[in-house]
């Protein structure tokens, strides 16, 4: 199964209200909110990072922000850098740029900013630069932990 496949699988099996879109390939976060009609605040950032000694993390803040690799760093007790595109390839099943929030082919330890919680919907890509689903961020919440992977709520943006 790949990535998307696996990620509305998972929307189905817990009966989570979502809307999947299909658009021209997007590869920045400005670019996604104006295929798909949204504020740019509304967008998850999913960012592949990679702690000193080479476990892969997923750090999801609003694509308005940037992610605080050291805030992430502190929080792991190690350094922490961006994935090597290559190596998020071969991890996660996608490449850098579609790589949603959750759906991955291994479940990664997860840290998500709050500020994506405030919002009444959040959209971000599914596996792919053209497909994108939108959905309620409780309902977000609860989909990275049914994934399997561990969850961590603290301010990572900057």
């Amino acid at each position: 199964m790949n990535v998307e496949e696996n990620l509305i699988s998972i929307l189905e099996e817990e009966n989570i209200d979502y809307e999947r879109t299909e658009h021209e390939p997007v590869y920045t976060s400005k670019q996604a909110s104006e295929v798909r009609g949204v504020p740019l605040d509304t967008g998850v950032k999913a960012m592949v990072l990679e702690r000193a000694d080479g476990e892969m993390i997923l750090g999801l803040v609003p694509a308005d922000h940037r992610i605080d690799l050291e805030a992430i760093g502190k929080a792991e007790g190690s350094e922490v850098d961006l994935a090597d595109p290559d190596e998020v390839l071969e991890v996660v099943g996608c490449e850098i740029g579609s790589v949603p929030p959750f759906g991955h082919q291994q479940p990664l330890k997860t840290y998500l900013d709050p500020e994506v919680l405030d919002k009444d919907r959040v959209n971000f890509n599914a596996g792919k630069h053209e497909v994108s689903v939108d959905i309620d961020p409780e309902d977000l919440k609860k989909c990275i932990e049914v994934s399997g992977a561990e969850l961590k709520v603290i301010e990572i943006k900057q």
